[in-house]
């Protein structure tokens, strides 16, 4: 083999792709990611189950559907679209607040 040759031969040989370069190395833990955005969906839809049923209890604390036939019953129909405070964080915040039942 000529010098020539060799010198293309090399010229080839640089052109192979390095394997160890090849592929798209990730440097991003999607283990990691993947829980914290199933924890996170986890604390809302927690958040919003919260919200509904302190809407519900505060609607059963201050009467607020009451059955207007049996005044000793509950409407219940009215407690799955009744609105106890003005805002969804209100009902959060109370919630959140206080752990255990007023006395």
């Amino acid at each position: 083999m000529t010098d020539r040759e060799k010198g293309i031969m090399e010229a080839f040989d640089a052109l192979e792709p390095d394997e160890k370069r090849l592929f798209n190395v990730s440097n991003v833990n999607h283990l990691a990611w993947s829980l914290v955005i199933l924890l996170a969906i986890l604390a809302c839809w927690l958040a919003a189950a919260l919200v509904n049923a302190e809407n519900q209890r505060h609607a059963l604390m201050t009467k607020q559907c009451q059955d207007r036939v049996f005044k000793e019953e509950v409407d219940k129909t009215c407690l799955l679209s009744v609105r106890s405070r003005e805002h969804w964080w209100q009902h959060l915040g109370y919630g959140l607040g206080h752990l255990t039942p007023e006395k």
